[in-house]
């Protein structure tokens, strides 16, 4: 669910003040409703104990209700970093940040902070990282007794989606024994993981920090947290950024739409696909000197290579360790939509696929070993599973997605939505679409009766700063627009960079994001920031990014 990579130092860019836009009709006033005062401020503010940690750091953990319509009932811990402001005489205040997934943990990112946040925001912000409730070192949601049990239930969900009647009965057997076991087993946290719950937690941890107003910064996912935040409590933040966006309605669903797979709501696909065959044309354009995959058809030959995967995996040997690899159909695709979410999406693709296209050339499966071959094994390497201790983000993944929204009744309508979508969008329509099959209402019953399922356009009254990729192949640029529509007290700003959010692609989207945290200047209404493109230098000299790079914090979906 994450995706964490890079981001970055930019100068501050020059923005000019925006005003508030005219509020729809319909439109709800700037004020936290009564109900949601009730919950937050019947909480007293924790005091933290802060202590340091990580050489650098201070960490921290709280007691915050279940469930906030019983604030002095049962608790669950959360926990927090913070890394604090370098010029404390001129501190603004702290920022939160989230990284995404759902399930990235946020205590990470603020620990990572210094490898990508400017200089100007490091010295007047604490940055402080909050793991959801669940996530991270916040407590666990565990929906098995133990790892064995774990692995053994999940074991047809090895795939990174199934193709194929055997795979996908596989794949909904297990995805029904995690829907059980969240619901049963994980209890009662599991059903207190909306993300409205982990806004009024932001909300407590920001009086505990001491800020009369919250400063937020959210990526992909953590979009979702800001907006929700943002609604809830609309006279509560100074400023929240959101930058890979995903439309909170259509993430939650409706009535109306309940019976629509959610990826079919949110068309992250689709957004993948149109990235991916830009890319493919692009390359072909560009030719063999500065596309390594270039030469004739592009699209034509991805087609090939990948139908090729499906009727005959590529064995890869590993002759030290007597062992070999397995490249199917589904890796390839899920390896091609992870290269996507980096700002080198098409030197990255591109060299995938010849790769691939080398290693069926070569016939491998015999006891010998290829470059082709060891690139892709060190490729493997990045996304190996822990075996122990436990390892929780996918029980955070689904607690989150299936807490949050409406879904279909039943777990055998996946194959159906999984092919049309691929029809829509080739290669990435199944490997979105099938994320969220562990939610289908009738194995996943655990109900979160104080989520939040709207309104999405309350005034605020500060704005919100809407920031959306054209090329996002996770977050579809067209939920940003949406959103930036939907909330009157917005302003959207687009970039053209490729991979997964814009902050630290280029100075522009950086320096406008850090103008606005600091200052809550918004750039001018219709900015389009302007980012390094695909082959344009020579195959194996990328131009410089010009930023820091983000290790990937956490990489379980958006």
């Amino acid at each position: 669910m994450s995706l964490l990579r890079r981001l970055a130092i930019a100068g501050l860019a020059a923005t000019l003040m925006a005003g508030p836009f005219a509020a729809p009709a319909d439109a709800a006033t700037a004020h936290t409703s009564a109900q949601e005062k009730r919950r937050v401020d019947a909480v007293k503010t924790p005091k933290l104990k802060w202590y340091k940690c990580y050489s650098y750091a201070e960490c921290a953990t709280a007691q915050v209700p279940l469930d906030y319509d019983r604030p002095r009932g049962q608790k669950t811990e959360i926990a927090l970093v913070r890394v604090r402001a370098t010029d404390r005489k001129h501190r603004i205040g702290s920022l939160f940040v989230n990284p995404g997934g759902p399930g990235g943990s946020a205590t990470e990112m603020a620990m990572l902070s210094p490898l990508f946040l400017s200089e100007a925001v490091l010295s007047r912000f604490d940055i402080v990282g909050m793991d959801p409730r669940g996530v991270g070192f916040s407590d666990h949601a565990e929906c098995f007794t133990s790892t064995r049990a774990q692995t053994v239930a999940l074991k047809g969900m090895t795939p990174v989606f199934p193709y194929g009647k055997k795979e996908e009965k596989a794949f909904i057997a297990s995805a029904e024994k995690l829907g059980r076991a969240c619901s049963t087993t994980g209890r009662p946290l599991t059903g207190s993981m909306s993300t409205a719950e982990v806004a009024r937690d932001m909300d407590v941890m920001r009086r505990a920090v001491g800020d009369k107003k919250l400063t937020y910064l959210g990526f992909s996912y953590g979009s979702a947290l800001g907006n929700y935040y943002a609604n809830m409590f609309p006279d509560r933040f100074r400023a929240i950024a959101i930058d890979g966006v995903i439309n909170p309605r259509a993430w939650a669903g409706t009535k109306e739409t309940q019976n629509t797979v959610q990826d079919v709501r949110l068309d992250s696909a689709g957004g993948a696909y149109r990235a991916f065959a830009e890319l493919m044309n692009r390359c072909a354009k560009a030719g063999p000197a500065k596309c390594e995959f270039a030469g004739g058809n592009t699209l034509v030959r991805f087609h090939n290579i990948a139908e090729h995967l499906k009727r005959k995996p590529i064995v890869v040997p590993i002759p030290l360790l007597g062992i070999t690899l397995k490249l199917t159909y589904a890796d390839f695709v899920g390896d091609v939509l992870s290269s996507l979410y980096s700002p080198t999406a098409g030197e990255d693709v591109a060299a995938f696929a010849a790769d691939v296209q080398l290693m069926q050339s070569e016939g491998l499966g015999r006891a010998t070993v290829t470059a082709a071959g060891t690139r892709y094994a060190n490729r493997v390497k990045q996304r190996l599973r822990r075996a122990f201790p436990y390892d929780n983000s996918i029980d955070a993944y689904a607690s989150i997605m299936c807490t949050d929204g409406r879904h279909p009744a039943k777990a055998s309508s996946w194959p159906a939505a999984a092919a049309a979508a691929d029809r829509r969008a080739p290669y990435f329509g199944r490997a979105w679409v099938w994320a969220s099959v562990p939610c289908a209402r009738k194995t996943w019953t655990v109900r979160d009766e104080d989520a939040y399922t709207g309104p999405f356009n309350r005034r605020t009254q500060n704005p919100v700063l809407v920031v959306g990729s054209f090329w996002d192949p996770a977050t579809n640029y067209q939920d940003a627009v949406q959103v930036s529509r939907k909330l009157p007290n917005s302003r959207l700003l687009s970039s053209t960079n490729w991979g997964h959010t814009a902050y630290g692609t280029s100075a522009c989207a950086t320096g406008a994001i850090d103008g606005y945290l600091l200052t809550r200047r918004l750039p001018a209404k219709g900015t389009v920031c302007k980012a390094p493109q695909p082959f344009t230098q020579p195959v194996g000299t990328l131009s410089a990014q010009g930023s820091k790079q983000l290790p990937p914090v956490a990489k379980v979906g958006r």
